[in-house]
């Protein structure tokens, strides 16, 4: 548990940056760097979704 506890604050981090660096690369007229920014903060967030519904449902077998 303690494992998936780190792995979701990895990922929130991984969210924040992502944020921030499709922030700066909007404003630098980056639109490469923004649009991978984008798909990567997506694929992150459909990881931390599925963390979170895995702990749900371990925590609903105990």
């Amino acid at each position: 548990m303690g494992f998936k506890l780190v792995l979701n604050v990895l990922y929130t981090v991984g969210i924040v940056l992502c944020l921030f660096v499709a922030y700066k690369a909007n404003a630098d007229k980056n639109f490469t760097l923004l649009g991978a920014a984008i798909l990567v903060g997506g694929v992150v967030i459909v990881l931390k979704i599925r963390l979170l519904k895995d702990v749900k449902n371990s925590q609903k077998k105990l």
